[in-house]
């Protein structure tokens, strides 16, 4: 998978999660992701640099700041597109292996006809 793939990969989970519950913390974003907290503040800068997430400071307790973390419309507009790009790559994915399968299968069959004489 190629940089830019993954990066949109990462990204699309995090708009998905967060679309879901805007005022999940760095750590729980971090968490239901497999990913590091360092990865996770880098990609949320970056979707907020972009313009697609918008963080909005909130009480989350009496003495901690939280954010919610809320998809601009050109998120929205985003999420759509990467959620199109990742469904063709998938697909593409998809069918590849099932050509595979198929090879695998035919091999499968050949190696058997040829041990029962």
């Amino acid at each position: 998978m190629a940089p830019t793939e993954l990066h949109d990969e990462i990204h699309l989970k995090v708009l998905r999660l967060l679309e879901g519950n805007p005022r999940l913390s760095q750590r729980e974003v971090s968490e239901a992701l497999g990913v590091g907290l360092g990865k996770t503040n880098f990609c949320l800068n970056a979707l907020i640099d972009k313009g697609y997430l918008k963080a909005q400071s909130f009480r989350k307790s009496q003495n901690k700041l939280a954010y919610a973390y809320l998809l601009t419309p050109s998120g929205i507009t985003e999420k759509a597109a990467m959620t199109a790009r990742f469904l063709k790559r998938k697909m593409a994915e998809y069918e590849l292996l099932q050509a595979e399968i198929a090879v695998l299968q035919l091999e499968v069959s050949g190696d058997q006809a040829s041990q029962n004489p």
